[in-house]
């Protein structure tokens, strides 16, 4: 007599999968974060670096990376990192780029996802790393930017060309800027991340034109020269209101 047994479809399809489970071997990756992070002050663009600790590239300026952890997700890891190398909290990054050439570590393969911010430094201009992988973390002029270890160099390029291109469409330079700001001071800001001279009247004109400025009863304070007349950026109306670009590409 022949006997006949149906297994059940989830049954096989769990004995399948363990299988394969067993079968199969695990990867090992090795990933980093690196965090390019912007800030402005005194009319200055700066860069967020650290000066490392630890083989390779000891003693080096370098933005600050470090491995993602076995169990981390990147997301997770990209705050982590930025807490520990600067003891900076709280800062929305946004994925840039992601760095994969087969060279770009000395020690072997590491591909590196590049996040990026821009902070208004106030509040933000005492710095301490809270590992040994950094000896400190600082402000240092984009402009003035020496050669950095890794393929840092490149990273820093490559947020730099970002914040430029988005700039034109996006209010992006008030991120920079106090809560209450002078225009020149948001003028300040588009020349120093688009690198060129913009003419005042055009600018000015352009800017109020929008729309997304909201002019205070309040001027400066604490100044030698005649105060300006402080504005506040106007969030709900951009949101609601604007839709066409902020382009400073052209005179």
């Amino acid at each position: 007599m022949c006997w006949q047994f149906k297994i059940p479809i989830n049954i096989l399809l769990n004995f399948n999968k363990n299988v394969l489970q067993t079968a199969l071997p695990k990867f090992d990756s090795v990933f980093s974060v690196d965090c390019v992070i912007f800030g402005f002050e005194e009319g200055v663009l700066k860069i967020l670096l650290i000066e490392r600790n630890e083989e390779p590239f000891k003693d080096w300026w370098a933005l600050p990376g470090l491995f993602v952890g076995p169990d981390e997700g990147i997301d997770y890891a990209a705050e982590r990192i930025l807490y520990e190398l600067t003891g900076l909290r709280n800062i929305y990054m946004e994925q840039l780029y992601t760095f994969g050439d087969v060279d770009r570590h000395p020690e072997g393969r590491v591909i590196t996802v590049a996040y990026y911010a821009m902070i208004r430094l106030s509040g933000k201009s005492e710095l301490q790393p809270v590992t040994n992988y950094a000896k400190k973390a600082f402000w240092h002029p984009v402009a003035e930017l020496p050669k950095l270890g890794f393929d840092h160099s490149q990273i820093f390029e490559k947020s730099l060309d970002k914040i430029k291109r988005k700039i034109s469409y996006q209010p992006i330079a008030f991120e920079l800027l106090p809560e209450k700001f002078t225009l020149t001071q948001l003028q300040n800001v588009y020349e120093a991340i688009l690198n060129k001279k913009l003419d005042k009247r055009n600018f000015r004109k352009k800017m109020l034109n929008y729309g997304i400025l909201k002019e205070l009863d309040e001027k400066q304070r604490g100044v030698s020269y005649r105060a300006a007349t402080l504005y506040k950026f106007d969030r709900r109306k951009y949101a609601k209101l604007f839709q066409k670009e902020l382009s400073f590409m052209k005179e």
